[in-house]
Parts: C-alpha cells; sequence; structure tokens
C-alpha cells in the first residue's frame, strides 16, 4: 500500500471541504461555540477552499496549454507558436 497521495485531486474535492467544514463546526460545537462562530468559520473554510481550487485549476489550465507549444529535442527546448485559424469571411 505505497500509493502516492494525489494532492492536486484532494485539494480541489469539494467533499474533502465539506468533510473539513463538518469537523470544525461539530469541534466549534463541542467545545461550547456559538452557531455564529461555526458559520464564520465554515465561511473562511469554504471561501479558502474556493481560492486553492481555483489557483491549482489555472495552473494545470496553463501548464496544458503551454506544454502543446514547445518541444524539446537533443536538449534544446523550442517554442512553436500555436497555428492560427484563418478567418471566415463575413456575410454567410
Amino acid at each position: 500500500m505505497n500509493e502516492k497521495i494525489d494532492w492536486k485531486r484532494k485539494l480541489t474535492s469539494r467533499k474533502m471541504w465539506a468533510a473539513i467544514c463538518a469537523l470544525a463546526v461539530n469541534l466549534i460545537i463541542a467545545f461550547g461555540g456559538t452557531e455564529q462562530v461555526a458559520t464564520q468559520v465554515t465561511a473562511i473554510i469554504m471561501g479558502t477552499a474556493t481560492v486553492i481550487a481555483y489557483i491549482i485549476g489555472e495552473g494545470l489550465v496553463d501548464a496544458a496549454g503551454a506544454k502543446d507549444n514547445y518541444t524539446v529535442t537533443s536538449g534544446y527546448v523550442q517554442y512553436e507558436p500555436p497555428e492560427e485559424e484563418p478567418e471566415e469571411p463575413e456575410g454567410n
């Protein structure tokens, strides 16, 4: 059981963040916190999760786009600009 943890997938998982929120709310209530405090903590956790998921998602998209435009041959990296699509004439 030497499986690597896929942190990108875990950090972008809504189920994981919902579980973290549920745990935080239960701990707050168990230790005498108010519903208002639990709501604020949940909002902070979900806001943070949204930012993390966005950053990871954009990074993956950027990496995939950059990978398509570069080739490596004999140790040299060469940039190949994407091909431009011909414009269609107007009025069709």
